[in-house]
């Protein structure tokens, strides 16, 4: 929105320009010469050009005042040093132009090359600090940024939730990539994968609805990224290049962004340090619903999702079964609790007209 802005002030300043030479031209007389009505002509016919263009060139979003700044000091500095040219072209070749069409003509170019400064500054200011050393425009602080949102962690859900207990001062950012990659997901032949696919545009459509939560759709390309790169190498790029922090629950992702140097946000990592404690001795019944890697071993799931592996209950597959933990470990990756049979509490439970629970 500041880019559009910045082009309505060009074009205004352009005309303003143009309207006040004219004003003075007719003061003077001189408005009927021909050369300064070509003149006039041809500089309204360059601020057009010059817009054109940089309509026409890859648009980014502006993260910093200071590429205004910088990129307007650079303008001034190439203006001081071309537009006494243009004098010395005049002269040379006898175009014959007055000194209130030079003057023109000067504020012309000036504004012209200030504006293609400041565009091109606003686009490539994240290579700026290699042309320039020490220059760097990306915020370092560590103050609030946007949370950018992987597709794994809007199908898990739980992102919501989160959001609902205001946890989050800063605002969500779901780049358009992320969204047609649901898109396709939803649209996937494959049943699971299109579950997740409907799932993660719910969660979209939910997060858009709660009036606590800021979500934004981001259609900003990544820098530096083909269009046809993985999603996770586009997702990296594009947090950097915002600035933002990467929520996700992938691991493998997290460690590869991490080596980026962006700062990534772990579901599993809050769920580690928000856990309830589980300790070992502890009762608990879990449902067995297939052989574990190990000999013997059965594994279940607790209704949060947590995988329980129990000893001795590879052939009671479809069981609700009596087990004690042994231990509990907690991983980005997830959370697995161990533990033991207890057949003695299995076979009180059969004795009581209790059996176990079968698919």
């Amino acid at each position: 929105m500041l880019l559009y802005f910045i082009r309505g002030l060009f074009f205004t300043i352009i005309l303003a320009v143009l309207f006040l030479a004219i004003d003075n031209a007719q003061e003077t007389g001189v408005l009927n010469q021909p050369k300064l009505l070509t003149g006039y002509f041809l500089a309204m016919i360059l601020a057009i050009v010059v817009i054109v263009i940089d309509w026409l060139t890859p648009k980014k979003h502006l993260s910093s005042l200071t590429s205004i700044f910088f990129g307007l000091l650079v303008g001034m500095l190439i203006s001081s040093a071309i537009t006494p040219v243009i004098s010395t072209v005049n002269d040379l070749y006898n175009i014959g132009m007055n000194e209130q069409a030079l003057g023109t003509t000067r504020w012309i170019v000036s504004i012209c090359i200030c504006y293609l400064t400041i565009s091109i500054v606003m686009r490539t200011k994240d290579d700026v600090r290699f042309v320039i050393p020490y220059v760097e425009f990306s915020r370092q602080t560590k103050g609030v940024r946007p949370l950018v949102l992987d597709s794994s962690v809007i199908v898990d859900g739980r992102i919501f939730e989160l959001a609902q207990t205001k946890v989050f001062d800063a605002p969500f950012i779901v780049p358009r990539f992320i969204l047609n990659e649901l898109q396709l997901l939803s649209d996937s032949p494959d049943k699971l994968k299109r579950t997740r696919g409907r799932r993660g545009l719910d969660m979209i459509a939910q997060l858009q609805s709660e009036p606590v939560v800021e979500i934004n759709i981001d259609d900003t390309p990544p820098p530096g990224i083909e269009f046809h790169a993985p999603v996770d190498q586009k997702l990296v790029a594009f947090t950097k290049n915002c600035d933002g922090r990467l929520v996700t629950t992938d691991y493998n992702l997290g460690k590869v962004a991490m080596v980026r140097q962006v700062d990534v946000v772990n579901i599993n990592d809050i769920a580690k340090a928000i856990k309830p404690v589980v300790l070992p001795g502890e009762p608990l019944k879990v449902r067995i619903i297939k052989k574990g890697e190990e000999r013997k071993q059965g594994i279940g799931y607790l209704e949060d999702g947590t995988m329980v592996v129990v000893e001795e209950t590879s052939d009671m597959i479809g069981e609700t079964v009596p087990a004690i933990v042994t231990s509990s470990l907690q991983t980005s990756a997830g959370r697995m609790i161990f533990a033991k049979f207890e057949p003695a509490e299995h076979a009180a439970d059969q004795s009581r007209g209790k059996p176990a629970q079968k698919s």
